[in-house]
């Protein structure tokens, strides 16, 4: 009998796309959250956990995707990662927070509900990228070449990613800090995105966190357009980079709710769409409030 084909995971669509130009082998899904944002508990979610992360990316969303389509959504990723237990699933991920905190979380799953085999694959570089920032950069050609390389994930790895996904999904500053200041991990990049999410946490003096940080920054040397607030914002971080748009305009639409308020966004809306196609992010300007 015909060995069942891989079943590959990524964080992202353009990643997903090229992943199929590559012609590999099996199905290639993306999964869907921000294991960054809200809480959750290690491993497989109940059924009150899901409900809860749903009403998060609602919110992270501004309403741009519904509780219910991302309630579906979950329902449906959890249904299709347990339907993979007799199939060998590869997950393909990169060094930001982004990635690592939705590895370890699906690592703590697997170990719950363990299939074939399970292996990953996790890049923090590419050859001609100064500035590397993810998946979605590399050509399918990149992929095809990674596949062979994938390791597979032992025991010490699915026992270390449970206690990262523990860590993440409840914001321990402690655990947070112990997995940071690790010399070697079995999953070696999750130090450096502890590390990152630790700056997420509100600064002692200024109540600030790192992201929010660094749009008073750029808005302060001039930038006031969200497209051209998005690529300073960027250039000002360290990469990798583990944000996108949505999560910025979260950002700054929190910036503008503060009271006092720290942003004024002026637009057809008071806060800036949160989700693609809602408006025309050209029509708004962003100030900072004095």
């Amino acid at each position: 009998m015909q060995a069942p084909l891989p079943y590959h995971l990524t964080s992202g669509d353009c990643a997903a796309a090229n992943l199929r130009a590559a012609g590999l082998p099996g199905t290639i899904h993306v999964w869907h959250d921000v294991l960054y944002e809200g809480t959750h508990e290690p491993g497989w979610p109940c059924a009150e956990t899901l409900c809860l992360r749903a009403r998060m990316l609602e919110e992270h969303t501004g309403g741009g995707v519904s509780f219910q389509k991302a309630l579906k959504t979950l329902r449906n990723q959890y249904a299709d990662l347990r339907a993979a237990a007799d199939r060998s699933i590869v997950l393909w991920f990169d060094a930001c927070l982004f990635d690592q905190t939705m590895l370890v979380h699906l690592l703590a799953c697997l170990r719950d509900h363990p299939a074939g085999s399970v292996s990953q694959i996790c890049i923090d570089s590419a050859p001609g990228l100064t500035r590397y920032n993810g998946l979605g950069e590399l050509p399918p050609s990149s992929f095809a070449a990674h596949y062979p390389l994938r390791v597979p994930v032992t025991p010490a790895m699915f026992s270390f990613a449970t206690e990262a996904d523990t860590a993440f999904g409840h914001h321990d500053g402690a655990a947070l800090r112990r997995l940071a200041n690790l010399s070697e991990a079995p999953l070696p990049h999750v130090p450096p995105a502890a590390a990152r999410r630790l700056l997420e946490f509100p600064d002692p003096e200024t109540g600030l966190r790192r992201l929010e940080q660094l749009v008073l920054q750029a808005i302060d040397q001039g930038v006031t357009k969200p497209t051209a607030l998005f690529r300073a914002v960027a250039d000002l971080d360290t990469p990798p980079q583990y944000w996108g748009d949505t999560t910025l305009w979260h950002i700054v639409n929190g910036l503008a709710l503060r009271r006092p308020p720290l942003v004024h966004i002026g637009g057809p809306t008071p806060r800036l769409p949160q989700w693609p196609g809602q408006h025309d992010y050209d029509d708004y300007v962003i100030e900072r409030v004095r």
